[in-house]
């Protein structure tokens, strides 16, 4: 189908990745298009106003609307890849340097881990039960719910990205184990781990389902702080990870097995990076943190 405007083919590919069930791209997309289209005034967008003018406009009005660096990264970046897809496919002739010296990358300047004092003492009530929260031990796993896995006997815990098929396996620590059995799902047809998500009909209501609890997971996080007397420090889903890769770096960790997770571009980057090492070292790892933030005495990775 030849497409006629920009917005026809953005919809047009919003829907493959819905096909595809890749739901998280196609509403990244989808809200990288709305945020364009307002800045161009409405309407549909034809080809030639996909330019270096519109896009450099573009960049503006959402720092003009006091997006972060890494909102405007995010939509400026989705309008590469749609319009990259487009050159691919013949639709439009590719403009050599269109989307040179715009914001692409990631900014890292917001302090997004604790320290171990603050960690130690956040997790303190949580893990006694006082708040309903709790504590995973690995720094790879993301603040998404896993599908089960029948794993917990061995004390393992296995996941498999959707998106990718990247298969990772992580030895859970005792307090780990512990919160799991406390908030794991009772229902044997669930296809989750943790009562948190419904199993729902469809891949889609999945999703919304996911994007539901996970506004829902951060605002209570958000809340935490205050009710423990803790109003300079701010959590979200990404603070156990982000924590976790800064402590273990603080330990000596050798920075290949912990990837410097904030250094790179995507999380399924360093999911990726952290596949290749053996589990051995990532459990090692997780005993070096693990041990620093419960007794407070910092370990060295050599010594465990």
């Amino acid at each position: 189908m030849k497409q006629h405007s920009f917005t026809d083919f953005v919809y047009e590919v919003i829907g493959e990745l819905r096909q595809e069930n890749r739901f998280a791209t196609a509403y990244i997309y989808h809200y990288a298009l709305q945020a364009f289209t307002a800045s161009v005034g409405g309407g549909k967008i034809f080809w030639g106003g996909l330019n270096r003018r519109s896009l450099c406009k573009f960049q503006y009005y959402l720092e003009k609307e006091q997006k972060s660096y890494n909102t405007t990264s995010t939509y400026i970046r989705a309008l590469r890849a749609i319009y990259n897809r487009a050159v691919d496919r013949g639709v439009v002739a590719g403009e050599c340097r269109l989307f040179v010296n715009l914001k692409t990358g990631v900014s890292s300047e917001h302090k997004l881990a604790l320290t171990a004092g603050q960690t130690s003492r956040l997790l303190g009530d949580v893990v006694d039960g006082k708040y309903s929260s709790g504590r995973l031990s690995s720094p790879v796993l993301p603040p998404e719910v896993y599908r089960a896995q029948d794993t917990m006997r061995l004390m393992l815990l296995i996941c498999r990205r959707q998106k990718t098929g990247t298969e990772l396996c992580v030895k859970l620590m005792p307090q780990a184990r512990q919160l799991i059995e406390r908030y794991r799902s009772r229902e044997e047809s669930s296809p989750y781990l943790l009562d948190i998500l419904t199993p729902t009909s469809s891949d889609r209501e999945a999703f919304d389902d996911y994007r539901r609890c996970l506004r829902k997971l951060n605002f209570n996080l958000s809340r935490l702080p205050g009710l423990m007397g803790m109003e300079e420090v701010k959590v979200s889903s990404y603070t156990a990870r982000h924590t976790w890769a800064t402590l273990a770096k603080y330990c000596q960790v050798p920075e290949e097995v912990i990837s410097e997770g904030l250094g790179h571009s995507s999380l399924e980057v360093t999911r990726t990076y952290l596949k290749s090492f053996e589990g051995e070292e990532l459990n090692r790892a997780n005993i070096v943190v693990n041990n620093y933030i419960i007794t407070g005495e910092k370990g060295m990775w050599n010594e465990s």
